[in-house]
């Protein structure tokens, strides 16, 4: 019998891997969808933003939905809406069809406030930055090892199947009938909390009053727009690489392409337990590895990977331009690699904050960084701009002032009420305090 917490964490990895293979399954085959709808470089682009643009919103709203009525069901019922519109993608015959439908399945990238909720309420805080690690970097593979790495190989070329010619229509269909699947399981086997007085305790936090609180304090405000530049800015590498490697470096093999923008995704997705890890090791033994934020411990380690996120995209420019493109794949899995420190540090904060709260909070910091999704790739493909290298830099260049954001509220004075103090919405506009927890 496998204990509750590994259980539902194990719930909650699949159901995010799968959801991220559905929600990247596009990345690989934008060549093959090109040529049948006729789409050029810059409206790929565009379509690769329309693949993240309901998630922000999506998130937002599902982590209050989450936190009030747990994950089985809000997992349960994402995982069958977002199966079955795949499928409705993989028989789509007009441009129209196919974009609408991709916009709904899309809805595979919330997946990850379930989860992140969901193992929020059977872990304790010092395991959190570790079980929340894991939950997210296995599940971020889904991206790489399973939409760029595995869908190519299982859908090439040349892909003749009982159902379909197009690799990318059987790719859509098969995913889509495994999320149907993999949503009933999760509704029937899954539970809420690890026990009721977690769950109520949960529950009673839920209110727009309260919600509009927890948004516009100091703690989430920062990690949201640090989780711009870091997830969102995960959410446009995974789906505009490919389309990079092949265009900026004439890389024309569908699968040796999609398998260079895979050191990206795989160290993004596979590396972020380390950076839970380690948020939650510095804050264990209260090592201080940034002195400037003396006794913020997870701050410190937050506001360090951060930087090295910035300077990894500006290196990223700088291999582009050499022309060689075994330099622009060790720069690209640099980014992933910060990426994943970055956004493991950020998530073990996030419940640690905000223990009975963590689904509405994650909704915001999720949502609110998915939106580099949609916003990064404009940028990348953008005609203004001389060559497609040179996007990374202009990228880089917006972190600068997030991360002087971070730094004013990593300050000891400023981070010791970060869960108090902000901006728009004052205490008196909360109808009640947290409510208790057992953790």
């Amino acid at each position: 019998m496998i204990p509750g917490k590994w259980k539902n964490l194990l719930l909650a990895t699949a159901m995010f891997n799968l959801g991220f293979v559905i929600w990247f399954s596009f990345a690989p085959f934008t060549g093959e969808i090109a040529d049948e709808f006729g789409l050029s470089v810059a409206q790929l682009g565009i379509v690769s933003s329309a693949a993240v643009i309901a998630v922000p919103l999506g998130r937002i709203v599902i982590g209050p939905l989450t936190d009030k009525w747990g994950a089985p069901v809000t997992a349960g019922g994402t995982m069958v809406v977002v199966g079955t519109f795949a499928i409705i993608s993989a028989f789509a015959q007009t441009y129209e069809v196919f974009t609408a439908s991709r916009i709904i399945a899309s809805l595979a990238g919330i997946t990850f406030v379930i989860g992140i909720q969901h193992v929020s309420e059977w872990f304790e805080e010092e395991e959190l930055g570790t079980a929340e690690g894991i939950f997210a970097g296995i599940g971020n593979a889904g991206a790489g090892l399973g939409a760029y790495f595995t869908l190519p190989r299982l859908f090439g070329e040349g892909y003749v199947g009982p159902l379909f010619d197009a690799n990318w229509r059987a790719a859509f269909f098969y995913t889509g009938a495994l999320a149907v699947v993999v949503g009933i399981l999760y509704f029937v086997f899954g539970d809420a909390a690890k026990s009721e007085r977690k769950r109520e305790a949960t529950k009673a936090s839920v209110s727009l009053k309260q919600w509009c609180y927890i948004a516009t304090r100091y703690g989430a405000v920062v990690l949201s727009v640090a989780y711009v530049m870091t997830f969102g800015l995960e959410l446009a590498m995974n789906g505009w690489l490919g389309t990079y490697y092949r265009e900026a470096f004439g890389q024309s093999d569908i699968v040796i392409a999609a398998t260079f923008a895979a050191t990206f995704s795989i160290a993004a997705g596979l590396l972020r337990p380390i950076g839970g890890y380690v948020s939650d090791l510095v804050a264990r033994k209260e090592t201080d590895i940034l002195p400037w934020f003396e006794g913020r411990y997870r701050e410190q380690w937050t506001f360090a990977t951060l930087v090295f996120v910035m300077c990894a995209m500006f290196g990223m420019t700088a291999a582009g331009l050499t022309g060689n493109i075994y330099a622009a794949v060790v720069a690209g899995f640099l980014v992933g690699m910060g990426c994943a420190f970055a956004e493991g540090a950020i998530f073990a904060q996030v419940p640690a904050m905000f223990p009975d709260s963590s689904g509405s909070v994650a909704g915001v910091v999720g949502g609110i960084g998915s939106s580099g999704g949609s916003i990064y790739p404009l940028i990348f493909a953008a005609p203004f701009l001389p060559n497609l290298h040179l996007g990374y830099a202009v990228v880089a260049a917006t972190m600068i002032p997030i991360i002087a954001l971070s730094a004013w509220v990593f300050q000891p004075d400023i981070a010791d009420r970060a869960t108090e103090d902000g901006w728009v919405v004052d205490a008196e506009a909360s109808t009640a305090g947290p409510a208790p927890s057992d953790d």
